[in-house]
């Protein structure tokens, strides 16, 4: 394999969580404690994070009150505007857990799916890809400002999700990292995550990616 020249560049696509959002007050976590930020802090000036995140992004589902947040629709953009890429981070599901959509456990996993497809396609080289199943939602989300969109089974559905895309993850050749088992979501409404789950999950995110072979100047085996 060749030597990599240039740096590692990694493209972060989400939803709110890897936006930013902060739960309470609705505004958005600076750029040194959202996850994809805190990853290009503790990875260093080898690598290049790229975020694109959305607040209220689904994997391929058309929100009909807020047209625009299909994650499959807009991926081709997020992943041109940056290309090359040598690394795809996903992190989608938790807003197709709502209400409106209806959906089960594995026809979320089936929209990720598409999602991870069109993304490797738009890419004009081969990435690695890095599949995060969200943290799972807690009940406190029905006393939150965001309880009319979620109820309980929506609380089940984002359960279930780690299960689905780690065997998405192995169908589709890719790396899993399980949100639920490296971070957490706020006290504040069961949803969204605070500056320590954002730091958590960038913690996480960066110990996976130190342990693969970048092919870097200097790197060993």
């Amino acid at each position: 394999m060749r030597q990599k020249t240039g740096k590692i560049r990694i493209l972060c696509y989400g939803d709110s969580n890897t936006f930013g959002y902060i739960a309470g007050n609705g505004g958005r976590y600076d750029r040194h404690t959202r996850w994809p930020g805190l990853l290009q802090e503790f990875l260093g000036e080898a690598f290049q994070v790229f975020e694109a995140g959305m607040c209220g992004r689904t994997t391929a589902f058309e929100d009909q009150t807020e047209p625009g947040r299909n994650g499959l629709e807009k991926v081709d953009g997020a992943v041109k505007a940056h290309k090359p890429l040598d690394l795809l981070i996903f992190m989608l599901g938790s807003n197709d857990c709502q209400v409106q959509y209806q959906l089960s456990a594995p026809e979320i996993a089936n929209g990720m799916e598409q999602v991870l497809q069109k993304a490797q396609k738009s890419n004009s080289s081969e990435a690695k890809v890095l599949l995060i199943a969200p943290a799972a939602m807690t009940e406190r989300i029905a006393g939150s400002g965001f309880g009319s969109n979620f109820d309980a089974h929506s609380v089940e559905m984002s359960k279930e999700l780690a299960r689905e895309y780690e065997a998405l993850a192995k169908r589709q050749e890719c790396d899993f990292l399980d949100g639920t088992k490296v971070t957490r979501v706020s006290e504040t409404d069961g949803l969204h995550l605070d500056a320590q789950g954002h730091k958590m999950l960038a913690e996480a995110v960066s110990e996976w990616v130190k342990r693969q072979k970048w092919n870097l100047p200097g790197e060993q085996g």
